[in-house]
């Protein structure tokens, strides 16, 4: 009789939680896929997606990550200068002349960048910004008026490549300033900003809890947060360069907590007798190198996957994966100009089609 009770109380219990577990799970709002778009940074496209309850977290989350890319690309800015702010512009302005009290976060990612100057053997070099202001130039102008388009004479770019060691530039933490030892040097940090900022990003939204369900994309630097919301993976695709062809995508692959990077020769350029010259120049070579169409790196931090895509666009496929070998938890996709795609063993891995 007790036993029987027992039992018919046991179930009672499990019935009861049952029905209360049951009416959590339906108070639970079902997180819905939001997205906004920016044009302001970096001179690019900024795409934030998110898995939220509400637009309204979305929308402030949204707001803090506005604001950190506004800083960045502010104080990264080689062109412009900002009212209280002292940034990259204002640092080459003061090229042997005097150092620059700068906000931490730069002094941050220029050290960040001497490091990617090391591990890359120079490959990506913040300090080449003489000889890419000259390519710049030629660039633009190529573009505005393509019947005059030409090259840099070699002798100019020469001459300023003697203006690019990175060991002129002079970080003094302790005293928050920045100085270039050479006054005709200038830095230029497009082949690191936008990845280092859309990593601080990433761990800003984590230190607001969002562990999984979130995609930041700042024109092709795109991270991930987690899964997406329902545990799915997020996918990328590498982009075909060919746009004529009717496949859009080389490969896709899964891409959760991840970032993924991709330098390439086929959205900045001008043509010179037919021949492409793309915004992506050689620090040894100073000209523009077409070993193959793109490169993407697949990494954990969105801004080494910068300064790799950077570097191994300035490499063979042999050399780019020597260095790789080097470093853990990094892998690459090369795309050829017929097409065919060479990967590490790791990035092949995490392809879906």
């Amino acid at each position: 009789m007790y036993r029987s009770m027992v039992k018919k109380a046991v179930g009672a219990f499990l019935v009861i939680a049952a029905a209360i577990n049951l009416s959590a799970c339906s108070m639970q709002k079902e997180k819905v896929r939001y997205s906004k778009a920016y044009l302001e940074f970096f001179d690019t496209v900024t795409q934030i997606v998110g898995y939220e309850e509400d637009e309204e977290t979305f929308s402030r989350n949204c707001e803090k990550v506005y604001s950190l890319f506004e800083e960045y690309h502010q104080l990264t800015d080689i062109y412009h200068s900002y009212e209280g702010v002292n940034n990259v512009r204002t640092i080459n302005r003061s090229a042997g002349i005097e150092p620059v009290k700068v906000d931490e976060k730069l002094i941050d990612l220029l050290e960040f960048s001497k490091e990617m100057y090391t591990v890359t053997n120079g490959k990506c070099n913040i300090a080449m910004g003489s000889v890419l202001s000259i390519w710049h130039k030629y660039r633009e102008q190529g573009i505005d008026d393509p019947e005059s388009a030409e090259l840099p004479p070699v002798e100019d770019l020469v001459s300023a490549s003697e203006h690019c060691s990175i060991d002129d530039l002079i970080i003094d933490r302790a005293a928050g300033t920045v100085y270039l030892s050479d006054p005709e040097m200038s830095l230029d940090l497009g082949a690191a900003a936008k990845g280092y900022a859309v990593e601080r990003a990433a761990e800003l939204l984590a230190s607001e809890g969002v562990t999984s369900g979130y995609s930041l994309n700042v024109g092709g630097n795109v991270r991930t947060i987690g899964t997406k919301n329902d545990g799915s993976d997020w996918a990328a695709g590498i982009q075909n360069p060919d746009t004529e062809s009717e496949q859009p995508y080389i490969v896709r692959l899964k891409l959760n907590g991840m970032a993924l990077v991709t330098s390439g020769n086929y959205q900045r350029y001008y043509e010179v007798d037919g021949v492409r010259y793309h915004h992506i120049i050689d620090p040894d070579t100073l000209m523009p190198l077409n070993y193959f169409d793109s490169v993407t790196i697949l990494c954990n931090d969105s801004g080494k996957a910068d300064a790799l895509s950077t570097a191994l666009f300035n490499m063979t496929i042999p050399d780019g994966k020597a260095l790789l070998e080097n470093l853990e938890g990094v892998d690459a996709i090369w795309v050829l100009p017929d097409g065919s795609y060479d990967c590490t063993e790791g990035f092949a891995k995490l392809i879906i089609d």
